[in-house]
């Protein structure tokens, strides 16, 4: 189980976009890579497909990056915090804020 989830705000912290933050649009956990809104951008040269409606020319999307270098922001001491998993009474993986002991999932 990975600490980053989809709609998680996250802080950047290595890479060229150290210490930029945004929300996860997706997570590959397969691979250990999550895309993180407008952080790695890069640049793809696409040719024209007219049966697909898509214009030729320099699109920019987002890249993956690797987890490692992601931590999470926590919604209630609204900061980055490290990130560990709590058993419920009922069963459930819960994730806590090891700053301020509150939960990270809603």
């Amino acid at each position: 189980m990975l600490h980053v989830r989809k709609n998680d705000q996250v802080k950047v912290l290595a890479g060229k976009d150290q210490g930029k933050t945004g929300r996860v649009l997706r997570v590959f956990p397969q691979r250990n890579r999550a895309i993180v809104e407008n952080v790695n951008t890069i640049r793809r040269h696409t040719r024209p497909n007219p049966q697909k409606n898509i214009q030729g020319g320099v699109v920019e999307r987002e890249g993956s990056i690797h987890v490692s270098n992601l931590q999470v922001i926590c919604p209630e001491c609204d900061q980055p915090v490290r990130v560990g998993i709590q058993f419920l009474s009922d069963g459930k993986k819960v994730r806590v804020c090891k700053a301020c002991d509150g939960t990270i999932d809603k």
